[in-house]
């Protein structure tokens, strides 16, 4: 455990040389590729009014992504009558894109536990 530590330290010392090495011209850069996005002037109040915008925007989304929900819905349910027609590739498709889903589930669940595969931390 001590050595991991040790190891961990050692690795955060090096990610903070590199980063103050290097993290000045990467924000340089950054900014500069995206000075279209900045509002001038850059102030607080700003801040809190593109804030407002952003969530009442979402808000007045809301009711567009209903409709699409159900229609959606819709769509598989119409698939689900009409499964005597489906086609080969089309359940391949749907079987691969649940074993994905189950697999992503499987993996955060490892990744929950600290990348242990019993639970229980060595």
């Amino acid at each position: 455990m001590a050595s991991k530590l040790h190891q961990l330290r050692s690795k955060a010392v090096q990610a903070s040389e590199f980063v103050a090495k290097h993290g000045s011209a990467y924000y340089k850069e950054l900014m500069e590729k995206n000075k279209k996005y900045v509002v001038d002037p850059p102030t607080i109040e700003k801040c809190q009014e593109l804030s407002k915008q952003l969530f009442y925007t979402r808000l007045a989304s809301i009711p567009g992504r209903y409709e699409a929900f159900w229609e959606e819905l819709n769509g598989v349910k119409h698939i689900w009558r009409n499964r005597n027609e489906l086609r080969v590739e089309d359940a391949g498709v749907a079987a691969l894109f649940g074993l994905e889903l189950y697999a992503w589930f499987c993996v955060g669940e490892i990744v929950g536990r600290g990348f242990t595969f019993t639970g229980y931390y060595v």
